[in-house]
């Protein structure tokens, strides 16, 4: 275990509010404000997991920063929690167990000491009755990346945007399946088990050095994983991942699968397709954006015809527009400018279809070079018509229910607006 540093109290921290009733300030602690705690070389923090890949990400690594946030004076209301939390697992036990927690850390997997391929915050502490009964849990409510906002707002915006009933999704009325393609440290699938109550969340990770990175360095829920044949590594959970992740670890499903094989195989219908799979050299694979491939052939089957939203992160180190803020024609495109061109079109064309309803557009995450792209099924606005302002005004109306039903810390509107483009 890492050397845990106390955080400094600071006279200006505010209190992290929650409620479900009326929209508050919540303090998002993966603001990009706070990126610096976290994005400096390697040698800044302490390296807890190293080794070498055989699935193509070379060496990856995870590495432990100190986090300022939350400070030392809200750890008791997690102590609590957590005590609530043991007391409710176990009724009627006469010791009243109590925890204490270690600190708190960022913590970032690597692939080759250079590619941040993700990053989330820890939670460290132990039970008081067994100060060796350390353990680690992610924080499932910090995305510490912006293109994780990006992606989360775009497609929950696009989806409810089909008239999908996404409001008794969240409130666990109804069932919502969602399929995520790359896992890195887990953020976003645990992201959305634990906003959304009715989401069955399945994770596909080729990589089992990025499972075992994500589960024993990075906080993940060990009971999400999957054996081969289908049924969880575990029979059960452990009491302490129950007394963290009871409610949550259920719904989420971590299968070690090549991505064109899972979707091939797959008997389920997806409502949500999140897609950010890059290997240890930052290579989307060809095989997720070839028009003509097996795997783009197989998503569009397994995408529910109503609503279906697929959402894919990429790469994009220059910007597609031009001085006017629209796309220019394809032979002034930069080189990565038509490479994320070219793949809109290919998930357009072949996921979303040439229905009156189907549409695609790219957003331009904040900070870092990133474009987020959405296809869906059965867009709908009003008056019926498909032109940019009125996809534009329908998801930015969207966005902002979403962000109050889920009392989100952060506001989506500004991932939906930034660099806007809808697909011909």
């Amino acid at each position: 275990m890492a050397m845990w540093h106390r955080a400094r109290l600071r006279s200006s921290s505010k209190l992290r509010n929650f409620s479900t009733a009326v929209r508050r300030h919540i303090e998002d602690e993966g603001d990009w404000f706070y990126s610096s705690e976290w994005w400096g070389n390697q040698s800044d923090g302490h390296t807890v997991l190293r080794s070498t890949s055989d699935k193509g990400n070379g060496v990856v690594s995870v590495v432990a920063h100190h986090s300022s946030r939350p400070s030392e004076i809200h750890w008791p209301r997690m102590e609590r929690w957590l005590q609530q939390r043991y007391a409710e697992m176990h009724p009627g036990s006469e010791n009243n167990e109590k925890f204490r927690i270690l600190g708190y850390q960022w913590r970032v997997l690597r692939f080759n000491d250079e590619t941040r391929q993700s990053t989330a915050k820890i939670m460290a502490a132990y039970r008081e009755s067994d100060p060796g009964s350390v353990f680690i849990m992610q924080q499932a409510n910090c995305l510490a990346v912006p293109y994780l906002k990006s992606v989360l707002s775009v497609g929950l915006a696009s989806i409810a945007s089909c008239n999908y009933d996404l409001m008794n999704a969240i409130h666990g009325k109804k069932t919502m399946n969602i399929l995520c393609i790359g896992h890195g440290g887990g953020s976003l699938p645990l992201f959305l088990a634990s906003k959304i109550k009715g989401a069955v969340v399945h994770i596909v990770e080729i990589d089992p050095l990025v499972i075992s990175a994500s589960t024993q360095a990075m906080g993940f829920p060990h009971f999400s994983v999957m054996s081969p044949s289908g049924e969880r590594v575990l029979s059960e959970p452990d009491p302490t991942s129950e007394v963290l992740w009871k409610g949550v670890h259920e719904r989420l499903f971590l299968f070690e699968s090549d991505a064109e094989e899972f979707i091939q195989n797959a008997n389920k219908i997806y409502d949500l397709v999140f897609v950010d799979a890059y290997d240890g050299d930052d290579i989307f694979p060809y095989k997720l954006r070839d028009p003509n491939s097996p795997f783009l052939k197989a998503l569009k089957n397994r995408l529910n015809a109503e609503h279906g939203t697929v959402v894919v992160n990429l790469h994009s180190d220059s910007d597609i527009l031009d001085n006017v803020g629209s796309i220019p024609s394809l032979n002034r495109l930069p080189p990565m400018g038509r490479y994320v061109s070219g793949v809109c079109q290919a998930y357009k064309d072949v996921v979303a279809g040439n229905g009156r309803c189907g549409l695609g557009f790219t957003v331009s995450a904040p900070w870092v070079c990133n474009t987020s792209l959405a296809v869906c099924r059965g867009f709908r606005t009003d008056g019926g018509s498909l032109d940019r302002d009125k996809v534009l005004n329908t998801l930015i109306s969207k966005s902002l229910e979403v962000e109050n039903v889920m009392n989100l810390p952060f506001s989506c509107l500004q991932y939906i607006k930034r660099g806007f483009i809808l697909a011909d």
